[in-house]
């Protein structure tokens, strides 16, 4: 009889993580490595990598470590081709950007887009090629936000971006499914991440307060509870599930 870890398994799986030297990203490569997958991590802060790659030794893993940015799809390309094939692509790489709709300049939304939205359409067609090529079905999982759901003043790149993503999920899990290739996205609510605490120690404290008392579970989230979402998705645990988005943000927002 099968145990009740079994689906989560992924022994003889390769993985590539974008974003994999902090916060979620690091998490996440962690996380699947200790479920048993071989993890390829990029990012283009090689300092973090490398402290991704201690963090996933003392799980018990080895992470091979690709330095680059997702705005370089020949970068991608090449590390996707040097994992071989892949079973589980994990897009986590984004950045935070803060500006009014008024004050939205044209380069911070070509930056947000291009890292945001265009980096993970081009990590999920080079994951896609490398399953289809192999002819083995696979999975990836793309990182959207809560953002999507309500409107938040000043958020306008990043949110417009991540609905980007949704969307890209989606239509991809169509084109991709009759190959076997599951694709859905992860909308994360409030995480303690470096990427949440750019604006200092007190803005942080304080916008953790109230999201604690909007939570009803009474908490912020941490990276794990968003690398446990990414290792369902990316798991035998959800093989019926597709085009689908997962919202971890304790109760903070319940869509339809």
């Amino acid at each position: 009889m099968p145990t009740t870890t079994a689906p989560y398994d992924l022994t003889g799986r390769t993985a590539l993580v974008t974003g994999a030297a902090s916060g979620i990203g690091r998490a996440t490569a962690v996380l699947l490595a200790e479920a048993g997958a071989a993890v390829h991590c990029a990012d283009r802060d090689e300092k973090g990598l490398a402290r991704t790659a201690e963090l996933v030794a003392e799980a018990g893993g080895a992470a091979t470590l690709h330095p680059l940015d997702v705005t370089d799809r020949g970068a991608l390309r090449a590390a996707v081709a040097a994992a071989g094939p892949l079973d589980i692509a994990a897009a986590v790489a984004g950045v935070m950007h803060t500006s009014s709709v008024l004050e939205t300049a044209d380069e911070d939304l070509d930056r947000v887009l291009d890292i945001n939205f265009k980096g993970v359409l081009r990590t999920c067609q080079e994951a896609a090629r490398s399953m289809m090529a192999a002819g083995r079905p696979g999975s990836i999982v793309t990182m959207a936000s809560g953002a999507v759901d309500a409107a938040q003043a000043g958020l306008l790149c990043y949110s417009a971006a991540k609905a980007a993503v949704v969307q890209l999920t989606k239509t991809l899990a169509t084109e991709a499914g009759p190959h076997g290739i599951r694709v859905n996205a992860v909308a994360p609510g409030w995480i303690r991440t470096p990427m949440t605490g750019r604006h200092g120690a007190e803005v942080q404290e304080r916008t953790e307060a109230m999201m604690v008392r909007m939570s009803p579970l009474g908490r912020v989230g941490e990276p794990e509870d968003i690398a446990r979402a990414v290792l369902y998705l990316a798991s035998d645990a959800s093989s019926f599930m597709t085009g689908q988005i997962l919202r971890p943000n304790g109760g903070v927002s319940m869509p339809w």
